[in-house]
């Protein structure tokens, strides 16, 4: 019975060898897991960076608020017209927290994603893709095509905000002009004096040397808006001269016009990744919720004095209804020079995603060489062409916001949230994933009625 019973404690299918070989399995695979969480804890994406130009703390700063601050913000008491004057106020507060809440939310899964992928930095479309491609199984296959939707998105945003401040030094120069000189020139006529100046100011491709024409840009806007306040701020009527609330047909136009002053989602990470210090960027006290405190409460305040002021009859811009004094002249010419060199920091991030798809289609050296100058061309072009064909300046601003700003900003952050940490890191009784929700359907249903209202008062407008 022991001859026949060596064999069974020896061989090697024992439970007892059995359990052990599982043990030592499981305890190796949970070493390499967790020598792949370390390495991972370990990286960190901002000092992998390579950059030849990095731009300080306050560098960013002012790219952030001339990135925010543009034509959206003298664009704002039209915005009140279509809220109603309480309304106006309680909601653009709403709408800078929310944005603010998504440009945080884009970068917080940006620094997730490059620590998980090993990568120093990301664009926003690589954000989505990378989200996609690690997220749930089903989506994965999809993770190209959604890179490709957001770049179109970044794309045709980026290019209206380049189209209004086209439309908008135009107007801006041809209320200015005329009172100096006798010979009165029309829209048109701006547009192709001012298209030769933009492409130069395109060829600045660098954010670095960006920065002086942005900090030029801002010490302009700021006296401007200064100027502006002391013209709105004079002889204001009772609150009860204008509406509290204007009515619910309406208020997808004051969604566009206010999404679209909340301009910066596209920008966020390219200054963030361009950081000397990238670290000090989020955080309460960081560059990001400094600039965009300062920008909500000048939204707020010059909507809401703006449209008291001049109640129903304020203009797609404020420059637009100041008098007719020397004064107000420098500040539309002021406020039109600042936007006109604001333009190359627009034009910086659709650059940055077309040329490289451009790049790759092009084999010849002298395709190659020139390939660059002509894509900017077109592109100028482009913005051009669709300022002259629409140049309606406030149904323009209300269009852009509502069809890609709105996307942009309040779509496309919250679900990219929603994947990257999905399906256990979504806070306890999965509040993200609540929150993120609630925003989703608050920008698609601004997005649906913002873009037909916004249409619809165009083709209006067009045939009046």
């Amino acid at each position: 019975m022991n001859d026949e019973k060596q064999p069974l404690l020896t061989g090697p299918s024992t439970p007892t060898e059995s359990n052990e070989t599982q043990i030592v399995e499981l305890v190796s695979e949970s070493n390499v897991h967790s020598n792949e969480e370390k390495r991972k804890a370990e990286y960190h994406p901002a000092s992998e960076r390579c950059l030849e130009h990095p731009t300080s703390n306050f560098d960013t700063l002012i790219h952030l608020l001339k990135g925010n601050i543009g034509t959206g913000i003298l664009a704002m008491p039209d915005a009140f017209k279509n809220a109603g004057l309480i309304f106006g106020v309680f909601g653009t507060l709403l709408m800078g927290a929310i944005c603010t809440h998504c440009m945080h939310i884009l970068v917080e899964c940006s620094h997730e994603l490059c620590i998980r992928n090993q990568r120093p930095a990301l664009s926003f479309s690589e954000v989505v893709e990378d989200a996609v491609a690690s997220g749930p199984v089903f989506l994965r296959p999809y993770a190209k095509k959604m890179k490709n939707v957001v770049n179109v998105f970044l794309v045709i945003t980026q290019l209206g905000f380049c189209c209004v401040y086209f439309l908008f030094v135009a107007t801006n120069l041809q209320d200015t002009i005329p009172l100096s000189h006798k010979t009165h020139l029309g829209v048109y006529c701006y547009l192709a004096l001012l298209f030769p100046a933009m492409f130069v100011l395109t060829m600045l491709k660098n954010l670095k040397y960006l920065t002086p024409v942005s900090l030029i840009a801002a010490i302009m806007t700021a006296w401007g808006l200064v100027i502006t306040f002391y013209y709105i701020l004079q002889d204001l009527p009772r609150t009860s001269t204008v509406k509290s609330f204007a009515s619910w047909r309406q208020l997808p136009l004051y969604f566009g016009t206010a999404i679209y002053a909340f301009e910066g989602i596209g920008v966020v990470l390219p200054l963030e990744n361009n950081m000397k210090t990238p670290e000090d960027f989020g955080g309460w006290a960081g560059v990001l919720n400094t600039g965009m405190v300062i920008v909500a409460a000048l939204y707020t305040a010059i909507g809401f004095f703006g449209y008291l002021k001049y109640g129903n009859h304020v203009r797609g811009s404020i420059t637009l209804n100041l008098p007719d004094d020397l004064l107000a002249q420098s500040v539309r010419t002021m406020m039109a020079a600042a936007i006109f060199l604001s333009y190359g920091l627009q034009f910086y991030v659709p650059m940055n995603i077309v040329w490289p798809y451009v790049k790759s289609k092009l084999t010849s050296e002298t395709a190659l060489k020139y390939g660059e100058t002509f894509t900017r061309l077109i592109m100028v072009t482009i913005t051009f062409t669709a300022a002259a064909l629409i140049p309606n300046l406030s149904g323009i601003i209300s269009l852009v916001g509502a069809f890609s700003s709105s996307a942009l900003a309040l779509i496309f952050p919250p679900a990219i949230e929603i994947i990257t940490f999905w399906p256990d890191k979504l806070g306890k009784h999965y509040w993200k994933l609540w929150k993120d929700v609630l925003i989703i359907i608050f920008g698609f249903t601004g997005f649906v009625f913002g873009t037909y209202a916004s249409i619809e008062d165009i083709l209006n407008r067009q045939n009046i």
